[in-house]
Parts: structure tokens; C-alpha cells; sequence
């Protein structure tokens, strides 16, 4: 029983297993060939898994250049990085994340069921990372261990489910349907990235958008995205290396080759991931969708599926670089504003600042241009420094390491249930739980209400009449 136990946890840890297994299922429930359901099934796994390799391309290449960073301008603080915490974690809390984050899937889709809020959260490896962090809170609030995974596995539902509801207006902005949300662990620092933008947009002089930037016929190679990413990348690389110094570069990081040379290898190395990550994504894209309208119309009506930060890439790849580079000025700020108020440090996180900047990037100038997007990393630039500052008191032992959770999930859950936790105990972070389920259940009536109502004036208003030859017509 164990052995089955585990099996279906190591399953239900890939996220690549788990897109494959909702298209299997929405491609099935339409009563597809199996022919046709093998062929979707496979190509959303390969390119799921396309994707992930893309991602760990560019997360390796990022690595050094955060070791330059922190090299060439002598910061020394806490790192905010995913992996980095979850492998300190889970050697002390894995079973009970495990846990957590299998019965949080099925809260998930219980609640998508019966709310308007229908996203299915198919990014399983960053909800597994919110589970862990989930299993540390409730695990230092002293409840006992099925009141951990029980309370935990509830909160984790809620996160899971309410992230992408954040986000989506913004991306319908974005993508001009509604048929796939994002699900990050960044979704509440990218919306409201989104709503600054739209907050501060200008009707009267609308900002061109991003993919609109002209440039000049000898410049025209700068057009195609991979070229324009990897000369933008290689001028901040060198850039860093030559306040890093080539004895730091060749001795510790680039195993004796020469630190320029490094520096553009590597910056080309990210624009290869950038591309591999885009390949991945039109695959997953035209498998998934398609085979979600099986779960929508049988499972959860009307569901979405809510993946990960790349599915935004290919709607606007110029902001996606003008999205990271205004997140990390923006963690680069914060990191200032710390350094003068003598708080912790949090340094900028290179990883955290692409997927969850250029998210914001493509999200900002949906909403509103050039000036949008940068407008939009920029905030969530700033909120990926504060918020995991914030986080750091909740974590116990955890909170005391060299790095922390990065997104601004994992702030905004942190300081709802953990700072719960430190005000009243385990009554006060159970308390925290329920009323988080009552408000969700909550604004899910009142929007269903509002939308009902809007629809009723709608039919009230009177048709377009012709009258002597003239229509008359609302603006």
C-alpha cells in the first residue's frame, strides 16, 4: 500500500504527467478515437516537457549571473529562490507537503465545481512548492498532523484556485478569448502589476504596444525575437561580468574560460531557452485547450486551464524582455530602499524576475503599451523584494536560512495565515482558513448577482430604432 502510495505521489509531483493525464481525460470524455487520443496525450507531454527543459535552460543560465551579481556589488543577503528553500523543506515537512498538495488538486477542482471561479491549476511544480511552504506554517502553529494536512490542504485549494481568478482579467486583455489562465505562484504580484497599468494608463495619449516598437531597415535582424533577447542579455551580462572582475568569473564560475566569452555563452543560452520555452508552448497550447473542453463540458463546466507563465510568451515576446529587465530594476530598488532602512536583505531573485516579470511585461502592455509593461514589472518587481521580507518571520527555522520563496504568492498566503498563526495560534490560523472560505464563496454570489443584473439592463435597453430615415445609435 505504501509503495502504491508513493507511485501515485511521484505522479502526481510532474506536472508534464499531469497535463498529459487532463488531456487524456478531456479528449476521452469527448468520445475522441483512441488514435487521436494517444496523439494528443502524447504531444501535450512532449511538449509540456519541452517547455520544462526550456525553463531549466533559462534558469541555468541565470544562475551565474545572480552569483556575478551578488559578487560584483558586494550585497550579501536573502536570496529568494524556490528550489533553493524546497529542498531545505523538504527534508523536514515532505510527507506532510506531499500530502497537502495531492488533497489541495482536489480542493481545487471541488471548488471550481461549485463557484464561478472554474480554474483548474495544472503548474504542478509550483504548487507543490506553495504546498511546502503551506506544510512549514501549519506545521509551526503546532497543530497536530492531520490538522495540518486537513487545514493545509484546504488553504492550499483556496491559493490555487484564487490566483488565477486575479490574473485572468488581465489576460483576457492579453490573449482577446477566455480560454486559458495563468497559474503561477506570481499570479497576485502580476495583477496587480496589471491593475497599476491600468490604473495609470493615459486615454487621451494611449502608449503603442510593445510589438509595435519600429526598428530601423539595417536593424530589421532585431525583429526576430530570439536575437533581439540574446544581444539585450549578452550587453547585461558583460556588463555585470566587468564589475564582477575576470578572476571571480574564471576561478569560480567558468572553470578557467575567459569571462567575456562566458558571459555571451551564457546570455545566448537564455535566448535559447526563451526559444525552446515558446516551442513548448504553442504545443502544449494546441493539445490542451482543445482537449479541455472534454473536462469543461462533463467535469467542471465552463473550466480554464490555468498553466504556467510561459502560456503568456508568444502574445507579446518584446515584453517579455522589457518585463524582466523592469522587474529586476524594480527588485533592485527595493533591495536600496532595505539596504537604507537597515531591514533584511532580499536580493534581487534573476529566476523570480523573468517568469513572474515578463508575465507582468506581456500582462502591462495588454492593459496598457509599452508604458504598461513597464509600469507593471516594475511594481511586481517591487513586490517580490517586500513580500518576501514579509514572509520571513512566519517560516520559523525556515525563515532563518540563506534563501526564501520568491513569488508573491507565497507572500500574500504568508502574511494571511501565517501572521494569523502568530497573533492568535492555532485557533486564530484555523479561523483564517474558514473565513477565507466564507469570502471566497462570498464574492463567488455577489459577482454571479452583478453579472445577472448586468445582463438583465442589457436586455432592457431598447434596440436601435429608425426613425425619419436616421438611426440612433449608443456610443
Amino acid at each position: 500500500m505504501n509503495g502504491f502510495v508513493s507511485v501515485l505521489l511521484d505522479i502526481f509531483r510532474q506536472p508534464s504527467v499531469i497535463v498529459a493525464l487532463i488531456s487524456l481525460i478531456g479528449l476521452a470524455l469527448q468520445h475522441k478515437k483512441a488514435a487521436d487520443i494517444m496523439q494528443g496525450t502524447i504531444r501535450t507531454l512532449v511538449g509540456f516537457l519541452v517547455l520544462a527543459s526550456g525553463a531549466g535552460v533559462v534558469s541555468n543560465s541565470l544562475t551565474p549571473f545572480g552569483d556575478m551579481f551578488q559578487h560584483a556589488f558586494h550585497v550579501q543577503g536573502v536570496v529568494p529562490n524556490n528550489e533553493a528553500v524546497v529542498g531545505t523543506v523538504l527534508v523536514k515537512y515532505g510527507s506532510e507537503a506531499a500530502l497537502i498538495f495531492f488533497f489541495g488538486m482536489i480542493v481545487n477542482i471541488l471548488l471550481s465545481m461549485t463557484s464561478r471561479f472554474k480554474y483548474i491549476y495544472l503548474s504542478g511544480h509550483v504548487a507543490f512548492y506553495m504546498a511546502t511552504m503551506i506544510a512549514v506554517i501549519f506545521e509551526v502553529s503546532g497543530l497536530p498532523t492531520w490538522g495540518v494536512i486537513l487545514w493545509g490542504a484546504i488553504a492550499q485549494g483556496l491559493v490555487v484556485t484564487i490566483s488565477p481568478a486575479l490574473v485572468q482579467p488581465f489576460m483576457r486583455d492579453v490573449t482577446g478569448s477566455d480560454d486559458v489562465a495563468l497559474g503561477h505562484t506570481g499570479g497576485s504580484g502580476i495583477a496587480l502589476g496589471g491593475l497599476v497599468a491600468r490604473l495609470t494608463r493615459s486615454k487621451k495619449h494611449p502608449s503603442r504596444s510593445t510589438e509595435d516598437i519600429k526598428f530601423p531597415s539595417g536593424l530589421g535582424f532585431l525583429r526576430d525575437t530570439t536575437v533581439i533577447v540574446a544581444l539585450s542579455m549578452a550587453v547585461i551580462y558583460i556588463i555585470v561580468a566587468l564589475c564582477a572582475g575576470p578572476v571571480y568569473i574564471e576561478s569560480k564560475l567558468s572553470q578557467g574560460q575567459n569571462f567575456i566569452v562566458f558571459s555571451i555563452l551564457q546570455a545566448a543560452t537564455f535566448s535559447a531557452g526563451v526559444f525552446i520555452i515558446l516551442a513548448g508552448v504553442r504545443v502544449v497550447l494546441g493539445e490542451i485547450v482543445p482537449a479541455f473542453k472534454g473536462i469543461s463540458e462533463k467535469l467542471v463546466k465552463n473550466a480554464k486551464p490555468a498553466l504556467d507563465v510561459p502560456v503568456t510568451f508568444t502574445f507579446a515576446p518584446n515584453a517579455v524582455l522589457i518585463g524582466f529587465l523592469g522587474s529586476l530594476v524594480g527588485g533592485i530598488v527595493g533591495m536600496v530602499i532595505m539596504i537604507v532602512f537597515h531591514t533584511t536583505i532580499i536580493i534581487p531573485g534573476v529566476v523570480a524576475c523573468f517568469m513572474t516579470g515578463a508575465a507582468a511585461g506581456v500582462i502591462g502592455n495588454g492593459v496598457g503599451g509599452i508604458r504598461g509593461a513597464i509600469t507593471s514589472s516594475l511594481v511586481n518587481g517591487l513586490a517580490i523584494s517586500f513580500l518576501p521580507l514579509f514572509l520571513l518571520p512566519v517560516l520559523g527555522s525556515v525563515g532563518l536560512g540563506s534563501a526564501t520563496y520568491s513569488d508573491a504568492d507565497f507572500g500574500v498566503a504568508g502574511l494571511i495565515f501565517g501572521y494569523a498563526n502568530r497573533a492568535g495560534g492555532q485557533v486564530a490560523l484555523i479561523a483564517a482558513v474558514i473565513v477565507s472560505v466564507v469570502v471566497f464563496y462570498v464574492a463567488s454570489v455577489l459577482l454571479t448577482q452583478r453579472e445577472k443584473s448586468r445582463k438583465a439592463v442589457a436586455a432592457d435597453e431598447p434596440s436601435p430604432a429608425v426613425n425619419g430615415g436616421d438611426v440612433k445609435t449608443e456610443d
